[in-house]
């Protein structure tokens, strides 16, 4: 088979370095560039230490990109949606891992992100790029915005609940554990060692960009969500707090509403046990995978219900879905490319 042509634009970051990692054992690609405006001429393996040996590409400039078959974008907010006209020009098919092609309306963006979006006009051209939402059109799309992080975890946990209308949709509490990786290679007060090690920080208790995501996937009105960092360096866990309409469902009823819905996903798993010390969802086991572990506990005294989902932020969060979703717009085998199935103990 004819391996299709692959570059990176904004390769030099960790979702970047991740991309590569991927792309360079993938059957069916072949990487023609990489790029990094401040890293320009510098070999990749100089920003990312794990590709020593496994490749000779050097970083370019955005002018320098060549046409290729599929464009990846991991740009900084605002970056690829005023240049997305030229990146179209570039390539057949675009993966944006950013979020300037998440949301569906313009106004969607003037209320989270206080951007008043420059190509409003290119908005509907992208598909939502959550693959167990949206698999049937990511197959038939040309442009695809691969899903934050956070939005995720949260979404994948919670989607089953709200499509069958189990849940009273007011009453959703969500809180995620994030480690360092998420805020990216760029270094800040908050990442110093000594202000970063042993926190338990909640930098954002309410009003995530990330829950525009959440509101837009889910078709509700409000979620209350807040973010908390944690001394870990990749991983997202989500505990989501949601009550049930009928508190006579049992934990077997929901399990077979999670079964229904992804079954047929390869990188879902449903995580319940009753008994060891991975019961329940826990990013360690995902570290590097791209699956999104998904586990549930009712509380006996009520009628709440406690779903737990852990991935990688840095592949199912980011480089590993965006891989997924090329996957399924080039006609390939979803999990090509991403069967890493996990190291134990980490």
């Amino acid at each position: 088979m004819k391996k299709i042509r692959v570059s990176i634009v904004g390769a030099s970051g960790y979702t970047g370095g991740e991309l590569l990692r991927l792309l360079l054992r993938h059957p069916n690609v072949e990487i023609v560039q990489a790029t990094s405006e401040s890293n320009a001429g510098k070999f990749v393996h100089k920003l990312h230490p794990n590709l020593r040996k496994q490749t000779t590409l050097k970083f370019c400039s955005i002018k320098e990109l060549e046409n290729v078959d599929v464009l990846f974008l991991g740009l900084p907010h605002g970056v690829s949606s005023e240049k997305m006209e030229y990146f179209m020009s570039k390539a057949n098919m675009i993966v944006d891992k950013g979020g300037d092609f998440r949301l569906n309306s313009k106004e969607a963006y003037e209320r989270w992100y206080s951007y008043d979006h420059p190509h409003p006009e290119l908005i509907e051209k992208f598909v939502y790029g959550i693959p167990e939402l949206h698999r049937d059109e990511i197959k038939k799309a040309k442009f695809v915005a691969s899903a934050g992080c956070n939005a995720t975890a949260t979404i994948l946990a919670l989607y089953p609940l709200y499509k069958h209308g189990l849940i009273d949709v007011e009453r959703t509490v969500v809180e995620a554990k994030a480690g360092s990786s998420q805020g990216g290679v760029k270094v800040n007060p908050g990442s110093h060692h000594p202000e970063r090690h042993g926190v338990v920080r909640c930098y954002k208790p309410y009003g995530h960009r990330h829950i525009a995501e959440m509101l837009q996937e889910l078709d509700v009105e409000n979620i209350h969500f807040s973010a908390t960092s944690i001394e870990m360096v990749r991983g997202v866990s989500t505990t989501c707090h949601v009550f049930l309409k009928d508190p006579e469902m049992t934990e077997k009823d929901i399990w077979k509403v999670y079964r229904e819905e992804y079954g047929d996903s390869p990188f879902i798993r449903i995580v319940k046990e009753k008994e060891g010390i991975y019961r329940l969802p826990e990013p360690k086991i995902v570290m590097g995978t791209n699956f999104c572990d998904i586990g549930f506990v009712k509380d006996v005294n009520s009628n709440r219900l406690v779903v737990i989902s852990a991935i990688d932020n840095l592949m199912k969060g980011a480089a590993g879905q965006a891989l997924q979703c090329m996957n399924l717009m080039c006609g390939f085998e979803e999990d090509l490319g991403l069967d890493f199935i996990g190291l134990h103990p980490v």
